[in-house]
C-alpha cells in the first residue's frame, strides 16, 4: 500500500508524541518536529507508510537519545492485558465457538496501537473487548480462516503491539501450536512487540518465537533479516496482525490473512470498510483459485 497525503499529518503527530514521551525539553520537541517535516517533504509517496515511519522513528530515537521511548507504555499495557487474560481465556473456553471468540478478542487487542492513538485508557480497552464480542462479524470469513489454518503446515503469526500480544495468545492457543511460529520486531519501534514482550506474554512457552531483524512498524521484507525472509517464503499461511502489516504486505503474493481493527480513514478507505470495523481479510494479491474468504456462492 502506498503512502497518501493524509498520512503526513500522522507522521508529524507521531514524531511529536514520541518526543514528549521521552523528554519534557521543548527544544527537543521542536527539533524532532522540524526534522520530521524535512523527511516528509522529501518522502517517496510510492513507499508504504511504515517505510516512512521507520525513518522518522530512527530519527526520533537518535535526537532524543532513547532507544525505546515507548518502553513504559509497553510495560503498562502488557500488565493490563495479563490482568485481563484469565477472564478472557475463560470466556473463550466457555463460548459456543472458542475459535471465533478468540479471533474477536485478538482483533479487540489491536486497539492498543500508540502509532494511532496515544490517549488510550484501560476503560477504552475494556469497552473495545465487549464491543468486539457483540458486533456483527461474517461467520463465513471466520470459517474460511479456520479451514486455511487446518490446511497449513507452516504458519507464521506476525505480531503487532505490546499488550495486544497477550490477546494474540488467546488466538494462538486455538491454533495447531506445533505448526506456528510467532514473529516480533527485531528492534523497538513505537509500541510494537519485541522478544521481551513475547516472553512477558508467555508465548515462548507454547510456540516458537523469532524476530524479523527489523525496526519498521510493519513488515518491510527488504528491511528484514535473511533468516526471517527464508521463513516467510517457506510459510504456507501468514497471519498478519495490525495496520502496519496490512500497509506493508497487502500487495504481496502470499496466503495472508490480515487481522485488525480499521483505526484510520486511510486504511478503511483502502480496505473498503468503516473506521472501527473488525477486519479478517485474505490478501487480494494471493493468486489462488481457492480463495476461501469473501467469495459469494
Amino acid at each position: 500500500m502506498k503512502t497518501f497525503l493524509d498520512c503526513i499529518p500522522c507522521f508529524v503527530r507521531q514524531a511529536l508524541d514520541s518526543a514528549k514521551l521521552a523528554t519534557d525539553d521543548e527544544r527537543i520537541h521542536e527539533q524532532v518536529v522540524r526534522e520530521a517535516l524535512r523527511l516528509a517533504a522529501d518522502l517517496d509517496m510510492s513507499q508504504s507508510p511504515p517505510a516512512i515511519g521507520q525513518k522518522i522513528h530512527r530519527l526520533i530515537r537518535r535526537l532524543i537519545g532513547d532507544n525505546d521511548p515507548y518502553q513504559r507504555i509497553k510495560e503498562q499495557f502488557n500488565n493490563l492485558a495479563l490482568k485481563l487474560y484469565p477472564e478472557l481465556k475463560e470466556r473463550v473456553t466457555e463460548s459456543e465457538d472458542p475459535f471465533a471468540t478468540a479471533v474477536r478478542l485478538a482483533i479487540a487487542g489491536n486497539i492498543i496501537d500508540f502509532g494511532v492513538k496515544t490517549s488510550l485508557t484501560e476503560s477504552d480497552v475494556e469497552k473495545t473487548i465487549e464491543q468486539s464480542l457483540l458486533d456483527h462479524f461474517d461467520d463465513n470469513r471466520i470459517q474460511g480462516f479456520k479451514e486455511a489454518v487446518t490446511q497449513a503446515e507452516k504458519i507464521l503469526y506476525l505480531a503487532d503491539n505490546a499488550g495486544e500480544i497477550v490477546f494474540d495468545r488467546l488466538l494462538i492457543e486455538q491454533l495447531p501450536v506445533e505448526r506456528v511460529t510467532v514473529v516480533v520486531k527485531g528492534e523497538p519501534v513505537i509500541n510494537d512487540a519485541t522478544m521481551q514482550d513475547a516472553v512477558t506474554a508467555g508465548l515462548d512457552k507454547i510456540v516458537e518465537v523469532i524476530d524479523n531483524g527489523s525496526d519498521a512498524p510493519g513488515t518491510i521484507l527488504e528491511s528484514c533479516s535473511q533468516s526471517f525472509r527464508d521463513r516467510f517464503d517457506k510459510a504456507d499461511l501468514i497471519i498478519a496482525k495490525g495496520q502496519g502489516n496490512y500497509e506493508t504486505l497487502s500487495d504481496i503474493d502470499k496466503n495472508i490473512f490480515f487481522v485488525l481493527k480499521a483505526k484510520c480513514p486511510v486504511i478503511a478507505r483502502d480496505i473498503g470498510c468503516e473506521v472501527g470495523e473488525m477486519i479478517l481479510q485474505k490478501s487480494n494479491s494471493f493468486k489462488s483459485i481457492d480463495n476461501l474468504v469473501g467469495e459469494v456462492e
